[in-house]
């Protein structure tokens, strides 16, 4: 068990992508609470077409109004124009999707997994920081099983050209059995972005860092999902995640009750209660004679 994580905070992209598009404002609103709660890695932006995903659109204008403070910025990219695009906005953290499943691969950015892994490599030849995150990891809603192989196939592609990997439960498809099945090929040193579909993404998240997995993903309120995948749920929450650590005595560096409030703020810019439990329940500090 790690004594710390490092949670990249994507709510702001991965939470709000299937959303009705915000304002700018409320965006920039919504990522200076989550920078106020302690997150030092926050995904703010795609550069992605604003056709395909709505809610992504005037990416370089989120960009021009973060706010200062210490964060480190990530924008997902799809190809390399959606990279020289992050560039051109100032953005040099850059995360990159590449599907293990060839028909999501497909749905999602108009590519083979081959063509996107090339796109990724080019990208990362590029860029100073790229982290890759491989979709459908653990399960493709189109293809099915995925072979752990064939994921370790390309996590070792990915680090051989200088980036960081992410595997990603893209339709939440994981169990602890065959997170572990991918980490005896792939390592511990990768993230995991986990989602929630089955109600998974948190005993999940325990497995691997029982297996030494220090890195997430998480979505502030539990919001997201890919628009590219029917049935795909919400991510992982932010506060589900932290509250858990908490207790733990695992760091995180984030202050629950701060994130909470972010949390509040985004089920009111969304318009409806988000899928957090601990949203929902309030922590257990909160409770009645509670020493936390």
């Amino acid at each position: 068990m790690p004594t710390a994580l490092r949670v990249r905070e994507v709510g702001p992209r991965d939470g709000l992508q299937p959303e009705a598009p915000l304002a700018v404002r409320d965006r920039l609103e919504l990522i200076g609470a989550l920078a106020g709660a302690g997150l030092h890695d926050i995904e703010a932006v795609a550069f992605v077409s604003p056709r395909a995903v709505p809610a992504m659109a005037d990416a370089a204008e989120v960009v021009a109004g973060l706010p200062g403070g210490g964060v480190t910025w990530w924008a997902l990219v799809p190809n390399v124009k959606g990279a020289a695009l992050a560039a051109a906005a100032g953005v040099d953290h850059l995360t990159v999707t590449v599907s293990v499943s060839e028909t999501y691969s497909m749905r999602n950015v108009g590519m083979t997994t081959a063509e996107s892994m090339e796109a990724a490599l080019t990208i990362a030849a590029a860029a100073p920081t790229v982290d890759v995150v491989l979709s459908c990891a653990f399960g493709s809603p189109y293809e099915g099983e995925i072979a752990p192989d064939a994921v370790a196939r390309l996590a070792e592609r990915c680090r051989d050209a200088g980036a960081s990997v992410t595997l990603a439960d893209t339709t939440g498809v994981a169990t602890p059995r065959r997170i572990a099945d991918v980490l005896d090929l792939v390592g511990d040193q990768i993230g995991l972005h986990l989602h929630d579909t089955r109600g998974t993404a948190l005993v999940n998240a325990y497995a691997a860092m029982e297996r030494g997995v220090s890195r997430f993903d998480t979505a502030v309120g539990g919001l997201g999902g890919s628009p590219f995948a029917a049935g795909a749920g919400g991510n992982l929450a932010t506060e589900d995640l932290v509250h858990l650590c908490d207790d733990l005595g695992v760091t995180t560096g984030v202050d629950l009750d701060a994130l909470l409030d972010a949390s509040a703020l985004v089920a009111r810019l969304v318009g409806r209660a988000v899928p957090s439990r601990v949203a929902a329940a309030g922590p257990r500090s909160r409770l009645a004679g509670s020493d936390g």
